[in-house]
Order: C-alpha cells, then sequence, then structure tokens
C-alpha cells in the first residue's frame, strides 16, 4: 500500500507541499492499514504484528495475566486509533474507511470498551484488579493511559459521537471513565491522564473529585524543569513534548482556566517557553531526532505545537510548526519499510526490535495519532493557512551552525546549515548498570537526526558511547550515568560515570569528563579520562552507517588518521561520515554489524581505540577525536576530515592531566577546555 499525496501545494507550503487536504489524506491512509484487518463492526482494533517476544501480550503470559494483557491491547488499539480517527469523523461525519462508516464505528466501539460483559469489554479498574489478584492500592494499568486518549477522542468529535448517546451510554462511558480517574496512577507524566479524564467528566456535568485534582495538578506543575520542559522519572524525553506540553494546554482549555487559574497560567507559561527553542530541536527537512524511549511513536513529538495553539495565548510560529509536523510526518509516512502489513512497523523506519519495550503492543504506535490532533483545527486557523517557514535555517549561514543551551532540562542542541542536520547532545542522565536500552535511548555522547542511534554491534565497542575493558578482570563497562555542567565559552562540559552505582562512592568509579563543540559539519570531542585503576581499553564508536554497499576510505595526515565512509541509505539518500582520532588515541578501524541499525539490515561503526597500562604512571588523559557527517557524496575537504592545526597543552608531556587544552583549527576558530572547576556543578 502506497500514499500518493493528491494537489501537493508549494506556493503555501514551499518544503513539503502538504496541506491540510494532504494530512486529511495522510489520516485515512492509516487508518485503512488497520481497518484491513478489522472483520466486522463488531471486532476490535486489534493488528497484526511482526515483532512477538518483547511486546505484549506476551508468550508466556497465561491465566488472568493474559486476560489482562490481551484487555489492554484491545484498548490501545481502540484509543490511540481514535486519535486519528476523531478529527476526522469530525470534519466529515460520513466518512467511510473499508466500508465501515468511523462514526458509527468507534461509537459502538466505546461503548462495547466500556460495558461490562461485551466480549470487547476492558475491565473497570475494579475488575483489573480482581484479575492481577492483587490488593495493592497503588496498582496501576495500561488502561489509564488509553482513557485519556479516549476522552480526546470523544471531545474532539463530541457532536458526531459523544452528543449522540443516551444518557444511559453516557453513563456506562462516565462510570468507566470514573474508575480509572480516580485511582492510583503512575507518579509521573501519567497524572495528566487523570486530570484529562477529571475534566471532561466535569464538563459534561458529572461529579469529581476537585482536591484529587488538584493534587495531580500541582504535581505535575513540580516537575517543571525549565525552558518549556518537564522531568519525567529521572529522564527528559519526548513525553515532555508528546504528553506535559499537549495534555496540559487540553486541560486548561476544559477545567485549569476556570478553576485553577495560577497552574493553568504556569502551564501556558511553560509551553510557550518550549516554542522559543522547540523549533530548532528539528532539522533542515522538519527530521525528529531517533532518541528516548517510545520511538515507536515517531512524529508524535509534533503535537506540542497544536499543543500550544490551543492555549489562549499561543506564540508558537504557524508556517514553522505546519512546516515541522509536515517533515517529520513525510519522514516516515513516505518510506517503504514504514508499514508490516498496512500498519506502522514495531521500529523507527522499519521494524527494528532493539528499540522495542515490553509495555508496548502492536496498537501503541498509534500513540503517532497526536501528530493528527492538529486536523482538529479548522481550515482557516492559521496552522493551515500561514506560509511555511523554516525558522532559524533560514538565516543561517552557509556553513554556519546554530546552538542552543538549555540547562533545566540538560539539552543541548545544534543546527549545522552545511549539512542540514540536528546533533542533540544530553545530560541528567540515570539509568541502571547493564540498562543497554535505556543508556542507547539516553547516553550515547550526541544523537543525530539523520544517523539514528546504533544498537550494540560487538561487546567492546557501541556507537557514540564510550566502552571501557578492565583488561586484568576482563570486565566491560558502560556508561550509564550523564552529569550535567554546561556550557562554558563555547565548549559544552558533562561527566560520565561508568557502572554508576549508588552503593559506591564516585572516586572508586570510572569515568570521563566530557568536553565538545560543533564544528560546521559535526561535533569535536575533547575528553578527558577520569580512572581509578588500570589497565584498561577504551573505545568510541561514530554513529552507525547504514551499509548498501559502502567505499571504505582511510586517511592519514601528520600521524592524525581517519576513515571515510560513502554510501547510501535504506532509501537511497547519499550518506558520508568521517572520523578522525588525534591525541591520547592509538587506532581506528570499523566493524561491520547485522541487524543493529535502524534504518538498514547492515551497517558499519567506525571507531577509536586506546590503552592505559599504568595504575598510577602519568599516561594521556585527552582523547580528541571528531566525527563529521554529509548527506552528499561530495568529498570532505581535508581541512574538514583534519580540522585541528594545532593543540596547545599546559603541561609538559602535552597529555592534558592538568591546565588548559587551546585547540586551534585551521579556519582560525579557538577552543580552550579546563576541566578543573567542573566538580563544583554537576547535576543530573
Amino acid at each position: 500500500m502506497e500514499l500518493k499525496f493528491n494537489h501537493l501545494n508549494y506556493n503555501l507550503s514551499p518544503y513539503t507541499g502538504l496541506t491540510r487536504e494532504n494530512w486529511i489524506e495522510s489520516g485515512k491512509y492509516l487508518l485503512t492499514g488497520i481497518f484491513t484487518h478489522i472483520e466486522s463492526m463488531d471486532a476490535p482494533v486489534i493488528v497484526p504484528r511482526q515483532e512477538t517476544e518483547v511486546t505484549y501480550p506476551h508468550e508466556n503470559a497465561v491465566g488472568n495475566q493474559r486476560k489482562l494483557e490481551e484487555m489492554a491491547q484491545m484498548f490501545e488499539g481502540l484509543a490511540r486509533s481514535l486519535l486519528i480517527a476523531a478529527p476526522l469523523i469530525h470534519i466529515d461525519s460520513d466518512i467511510e474507511i473499508c466500508g465501515y462508516s468511523l462514526r458509527d464505528y468507534y461509537k459502538n466501539q466505546i461503548l462495547f470498551a466500556c460495558t461490562k460483559g461485551h466480549p470487547n469489554f476492558v475491565g473497570l479498574y475494579e475488575d483489573l484488579q480482581e484479575l492481577a489478584e492483587s490488593t495493592d492500592p497503588t496498582r496501576c494499568f495500561q488502561q489509564t493511559v488509553e482513557t485519556c486518549a479516549l476522552v480526546i477522542g470523544l471531545d474532539f468529535c463530541k457532536d458526531e459521537i459523544w452528543s449522540t448517546y443516551t444518557q444511559e451510554e453516557k453513563d456506562i462511558v462516565a462510570d468507566f471513565l470514573l474508575s480509572y480517574a480516580h485511582k492510583n496512577t503512575v507518579p509521573q507524566n501519567w497524572r495528566l491522564f487523570n486530570m484529562l479524564d477529571m475534566a471532561f467528566l466535569h464538563k459534561e456535568g458529572y461529579e469529581i473529585d476537585a482536591d484529587m485534582m488538584r493534587e495531580h495538578a500541582q504535581a505535575i506543575l513540580n516537575f517543571y524543569a525549565g525552558d518549556g520542559w518537564y522531568r519525567d522519572g529521572h529522564s527528559f524525553d519526548y513525553y515532555s513534548c508528546w504528553a506535559f506540553n499537549v495534555y496540559s494546554p487540553i486541560w486548561n482549555q476544559w477545567y485549569g482556566y476556570e478553576y485553577e487559574p495560577y497552574i493553568a497560567e504556569m502551564y501556558e507559561q511553560n509551553s510557550n517557553k518550549l516554542m522559543e527553542t522547540y523549533g530548532d530541536f528539528f532539522d533542515k527537512d522538519g527530521y525528529t531526532n531517533m532518541w528516548g524511549r517510545s520511538n515507536v511513536y515517531r512524529n508524535a513529538s509534533t503535537s506540542a505545537f497544536d499543543g500550544n495553539m490551543m492555549l489562549k495565548h499561543s506564540t508558537a510560529n504557524p508556517g514553522l510548526s505546519r512546516r515541522i509536523a509536515s517533515g517529520s510526518l513525510l519522514q516516515f509516512i513516505t518510506r517503504d519499510d514504514f508499514l508490516y502489513n498496512g500498519v506502522p512497523t514495531m521500529g523507527f523506519y522499519g521494524q527494528f526490535t532493539p528499540l522495542v519495550q515490553g509495555y508496548s503492543c502492536a496498537e501503541s504506535v498509534f500513540w503517532l495519532g497526536k501528530a493528527f490532533l492538529c486536523l482538529h483545527l479548522p481550515a482557516d486557523h492559521p496552522f493551515w493557512t500561514a506560509k511555511e517557514n523554516n525558522g532559524s535555517w533560514e538565516t543561517l549561514g552557509e556553513t554556519q551552525v546554530k546552538e542552543t543551551v538549555l540547562h533545566g532540562p540538560g539539552l543541548c542542541f545544534t543546527n549545522h546549515n552545511a549539512n542540514g542536520e540536528t546533533i542533540l547532545r544530553t545530560g541528567k542522565v540515570m539509568k541502571s548498570c547493564g540498562d543497554d536500552h535505556g543508556m542507547w535511548n539516553y547516553s550515547k555522547v550526541s544523537y543525530n537526526s539523520k544517523y539514528p542511534w546504533e544498537a550494540t554491534p560487538s561487546k567492546e565497542i557501541e556507537s557514540m558511547q564510550y566502552v571501557l575493558k578492565d583488561t586484568n578482570s576482563g570486565n566491560i563497562e558502560k556508561c550509564n550515568a550523564t552529569l550535567w555542567h554546561g556550557d562554558r565559552e563555547g565548549v559544552l562540559y558533562r561527566r560520565q560515570f561508568f557502572s554508576y552505582d549508588l552503593t559506591r562512592e564516585t572516586t572508586w568509579m570510572q569515568a570521563l569528563n566530557l568536553a565538545d563543540f560543533p564544528v560546521e559539519y559535526g561535533i569535536l570531542r575533547a575528553d578527558k579520562l577520569r580512572n581509578c585503576r588500570s589497565p584498561l581499553t577504551l573505545t568510541l564508536g561514530a554513529y552507525g552507517f547504514p551499509d548498501n554497499g559502502t567505499e571504505i576510505i582511510r586517511k592519514e595526515y601528520q600521524n592524525v588518521k581517519a576513515i571515510i565512509l560513502k554510501g547510501h541509505d535504506h532509501t537511497g539518500r547519499e550518506k558520508q561520515l568521517a572520523m578522525t582520532i588525534y591525541d591520547g588515541w592509538d587506532t581506528i578501524d570499523l566493524i561491520h554489524s547485522t541487524d543493529t541499525n535502524p534504518d538498514s539490515k547492515n551497517s558499519i561503526i567506525v571507531y577509536g581505540k586506546t590503552t592505559r597500562h599504568k595504575q598510577y604512571g602519568y599516561e594521556p588523559a585527552v582523547l580528541i577525536s571528531q566525527v563529521i557527517t554529509k548527506e552528499s557524496l561530495e568529498d570532505f575537504t581535508m581541512d574538514e576530515i583534519f580540522p585541528i592545526s594545532e593543540v596547545i597543552y599546559t603541561d609538559k608531556e602535552k597529555y592534558g592531566g592538568y591546565g588548559p587544552v587551546t585547540i586551534k583549527l585551521k579556519n582560525g576558530t579557538q577552543k580552550t577546555v579546563l576541566f578543573e572547576g567542573i566538580e563544583g556543578n554537576l547535576q543530573i
């Protein structure tokens, strides 16, 4: 099934050609993939899945646990697909997909899901507790998440579905929602689900617990870290954008502005603060960076723009917002590997099991339906009528880099006009030892919008991650904690700990002080070992490179070594990557890998390697390297591959153990790296 857009308009949308009508086409396209698998009006939204080992219903789930997972799956399919269907139903109440009336199908299925005794019933909170044989009052269930999508859908096509229910039918749905709204939830972004359930019910005339609402609302407000971002658990990720900054504006409309004006005003200020820099989080093509958990949600991250437009005093730029939303939509929906049997894969592009998490089912992908909530905006809204613009990208010089540093969430992102890529460097990360999945998502030294993160190709090598091997014990360690210091004179400072563990003092942990800064096509690093024991070996990989027939070039200049890769990604797009190693490194090499790259089955990772021999011998401490990339096969210049003209050290050995290290580039740029003093301001 191939999507072909009709009537593209490059006058209104010079970057993407997409208009509101093309978004409607895209929504119908995704719904067609769903309804191809629905056998009757009574059948729930269950779609085929390619992956069966990680996602639920889990193969080893039996009895009541199996029942719990099957009920959750039914509800995910219903509620998340409704995110796409609801605005389409409101636009055209007679819309049909695969011969099914969407209005009639969802009207019936919502009632089925909420009606005890129906085969499609997904359980009241109390029913799930009984099935789980649990008396734990803090037990949470997936249904709480989906109730929120349900009430958004009900509101966005209110006239077509909710208002057509009898009072008895409304009460059935309301009783179902109340069973979750007032029950326990996960103490992070989940509180917003309960808040929206209560807000919807309240505006529809049902009694709610206002004190509970206020408690949830203040807790959400106090997760705010600054710069428009909220902390979600330990981490910062897109949940700040597709949850906190989408649900809070809806809550403001439904409840907050009238009943909790202070909190509502703060939510609005926070969303507007996000809009100041969020446009630069995407690249020149509007691409979403693969970062953080739940990457199967893809372009849902663009829903924060629509969320902002629901506020009383929205500051989002409508032309830029639509350009990014459309660019990110095209990033995924136009690829030939995006769908499996008509349904988005459990991956970022094609099926990619390393990123899949156990809380997902095949229907979870339709959280990306949040991107389609923009269709609730009327046709004459500026989001649809403003001419597309490309924000910062339109003002950057040919090889200029724009850097944005956000100290609140510990995020630094750079827009590289030379290649159109956006590179993200993160801090304030804490994951468990051995949590490879968490480290892939959060702990890489950088994330590139055109080079999605690579899973482990080898025990001793990771892409954009340091891997340390104790050569006495053979133990291999990875960085599971990244502490944020921030920027100083154009250099970003962080610290990464290998196998961080609260039961040990940090002086007994191997660590790296990170210092890096952007260059035209990428990032140049001057990191420093902070080891407590030797001997050891250390590796650092570049971005995973899609291998669909790759030219490999090795270069050396004045004892500095580099490897250049030239090839194409899965779509045939030209790709080029160069990694260069300077002081502190011994060798540079590459490794071939299979099934570890989100874009292509085969991939190559270039990596640097170094060894430290002595426990207390004064050896090279600073590790200087560079990774640059290009979206063409046009050769990098020698000065781009080997950009450093001189490195000036304080110590006579030129190891960088202490004092400033000054790096002079051939283009006239000069950066001074000084780690002394960062100890006093490391943040998590």
